[in-house]
Order: C-alpha cells, then sequence, then structure tokens
C-alpha cells in the first residue's frame, strides 16, 4: 500500500437542484424538469415536492412502480433536514462540501446522481438535454472543487453517438467514471449495443460504473412500494449486470475495462459464485474467485455492517471499495464510515486502507 494515495469515498450524491436546468439547451429549456408542490396533508405526507417531467411525476413515493428520492429538496422531508445542508446535498456550495469532508476525513468524494437513478423519458432529444446539462452542472461543481469532487459522466443511452460525445467531453471535467443502471431501457447490459460504449470508456480509462437504480420501466412497474419497497426494482439490478457480464465473458472483450457494481452491497458475491461454479462446472477454471474480479477487472463496494473478511476474501482484497451514500439518508454511521471501518478488530488494517486509498484511485483512476 502507498500511503501518499488519497483517502476517497468511493460512493457519493447529489439532489439535483432547479439550477441544474438552467443549463439546458436553449431549445429544450421549455421542456426542462418543472417543480411542483402539494400540500403536505395528502397520501405523500411529507414527500409533497416532485419533478414533473415529460407529463411524469419524479420521484412517485406511492403504489405500484414507486420509488423515493431525496430530490427535489423542496420536499418538507428534505427542507427539515439537519444532518447535511442543502447546500452540500445539491454543491450549490462546493466549499462547504469541501469543509465537510474534511471533517469526515476524506480527500475526494465520487459522486453519483439521484435523480438519474431513475429511468425518467423514452424521447431520445430529452434525454440527451437532461443528460447533458446534469454533466455541465457536475463539471462546473468540480472546477471550484479543485479536483476533489470527482464524478460519473451520465450517457445518455438512447443514443449511443451522443454518449460518446459526452464521454469525450467529460473525460478532462473530472468525470472519474461512466454511470450504468443494472439493466438499461429493455437491454441487459451484456448487449452489444453498448460495446461502442464500452470501447471509448476503455480508450478514456474510465470505469464503467453500475450504481443500483430502476433503469427498466417494465421491471420497476411489477412492485409496489409499500409492499415490495426499493430493494426489489433498484438493488438488484446490478446483480443482473454482474451476472451477465461476466457469464458472456464482456471483459475479455475489452482487455483493459474496469467494472464496478456500486452500492448494491456485497454480500451477494457468494452466492452468485456459488450459482455460476454449478452451472459451468466443467469449465470453472478459477482455484480462488479472487481470480475472476483481478482477471475480470471487477470492483465491488461494501458497507460496514457486512461481513468484510469473507468479502475481502472472496473478492480479493484490492478489488473492495466502500463509499457513504453521501447526500441520501443514511444513518450517521454510515456516512461517517472510515473511523468505523479502521475500528473493526477483524478487519486487517492493511485491508482497511486499500478499501479507502489504494483500490477506489485504481478503480477510478485518481
Amino acid at each position: 500500500m502507498t500511503s501518499a494515495k488519497k483517502v476517497v469515498d468511493a460512493d457519493t450524491h447529489i439532489s439535483e437542484s432547479q439550477g441544474m436546468w438552467d443549463l439546458l439547451d436553449r431549445e429544450m429549456y421549455h421542456r426542462r424538469p418543472v417543480l411542483v408542490s402539494v400540500p403536505d396533508d395528502t397520501l405523500y405526507g411529507e414527500r409533497n415536492a416532485f419533478w414533473l417531467i415529460d407529463g411524469n411525476i419524479f420521484p412517485k413515493p406511492a403504489g405500484r412502480g414507486g420509488f423515493n428520492l431525496i430530490t427535489p429538496s423542496a420536499a418538507k422531508r428534505q427542507q427539515t433536514r439537519t444532518d447535511i445542508s442543502l447546500g452540500c446535498r445539491d454543491l450549490t456550495d462546493p466549499e462547504a462540501r469541501l469543509r465537510d469532508m474534511d471533517e469526515l476525513g476524506f480527500d475526494v468524494q465520487v459522486i453519483y446522481p439521484t435523480l438519474f437513478l431513475i429511468y425518467l423519458t423514452d424521447d431520445v432529444a430529452l434525454e440527451v438535454a437532461l443528460c447533458r446539462a446534469y454533466n455541465r452542472y457536475m463539471a462546473q461543481a468540480w472546477a471550484k472543487g479543485k479536483d476533489r469532487l470527482k464524478w460519473v459522466v451520465i450517457p445518455p443511452l438512447r443514443s449511443i453517438e451522443e454518449s460518446l460525445k459526452e464521454i469525450r467531453w467529460a473525460k478532462d471535467k473530472g468525470a472519474a467514471g461512466v454511470f450504468f443502471r443494472g439493466i438499461e431501457g429493455n437491454l441487459t447490459l451484456d448487449n452489444p449495443y453498448f460495446f461502442p460504449v464500452y470501447q471509448e470508456a476503455s480508450k478514456l480509462d474510465l470505469p464503467i460504473c453500475i450504481h443500483q437504480g430502476s433503469g427498466c420501466p417494465t421491471f420497476i412497474n411489477f412492485f409496489n412500494l409499500e409492499k415490495n419497497r426499493q430493494w426489489s426494482h433498484s438493488a438488484v439490478l446490478p446483480l443482473f449486470a454482474f451476472n451477465d457480464i461476466v457469464n458472456n465473458k464482456i471483459p475479455e472483450l475489452f482487455p483493459r475495462l474496469r467494472f464496478g457494481f456500486i452500492e448494491s452491497y456485497g454480500s451477494w458475491v457468494p452466492y452468485l459464485l456459488h450459482s455460476f461454479k454449478r452451472q459451468f462446472r466443467g469449465e470453472w477454471k478459477y482455484s480462488s474467485s479472487a481470480d475472476l474480479f483481478r482477471d475480470y477487472r471487477i470492483y465491488v463496494a461494501c458497507e460496514t455492517e457486512e461481513n468484510i473478511p469473507l468479502l475481502a476474501d472472496c473478492i480479493g482484497e484490492d478489488n473492495l471499495l466502500i463509499g457513504s451514500d453521501y447526500g441520501h439518508n443514511d444513518p450517521f454511521e454510515q456516512r461517517n464510515f472510515l473511523p468505523v471501518l479502521r475500528s473493526q478488530r477483524n478487519v486487517p488494517s492493511r485491508v482497511a486502507e486499500k478499501m479507502v486509498r489504494d483500490n477506489p484511485c485504481a478503480f477510478y483512476g485518481i
């Protein structure tokens, strides 16, 4: 381990604000997300503000196909938060966020979206405009953040041509990865449709960052938020992606490309590997499962409450990440995971430091 490596929080978030939509291209500005609100004595309670996009509301805090988000910040539930200031959450005050990072002990945060965790529109032109506005907002925050606020570029995947443009544009403006959800629209991530994006990401030394989220509108509509919660259509999708990418040997087609599975925990890894070994009894070539992660350049982000020694053995101590989910509604212990991780007696200090220094720096190219 190199002690000079930066301490990195591998998974943090922004709450998208109205100011972001001021960056929409002029010809699409009339289709920008519009903030709407309802009384707080309805079914939605303190989740009483929404974005109106392409005729639909986001988030949808009740019923079949529902999901919760921390954006917009105008919702009463978000206005009353005291854990993280609004300027830190929506990055209208990057300096305040840097001060928060100093207090928490991080040199760098890698920032993921919130609104874009959800599939937003079928309209290609609108998707391109929304992604462009987000990416430009994040580039501005990075420029003010002294290279400490790294971010993951969102490609408008319904247009591969525009996706490649956005990835190339973002490379020199603080982007540290390319954002994917576990299923995109009606396509799994082994689909050759995405190969030009993988090739460009590999060329630019940007990893593919597969974050939990509801990227498949068909799948999300199977589930009722009150009964099934968001795990059913959000956290589980990266597992599908892992299965599709590994079983179809996608990393062999792009021998320099790194893949990360973010905010989907890590305890599913032994289960899926057991399944793989049963399916491919005669073909399984790895004496150690960690060899698979090393050879395929796959990284997994976990949490402090998981069995980290088991995951380090299974995934390999060089391929394990950890993030705070900063910005979302996680308990203080998760947001302040650094001292918790370093104090765990069953986690060697070597492993703990790799998880917050060497491994995220290697994965994100920091």
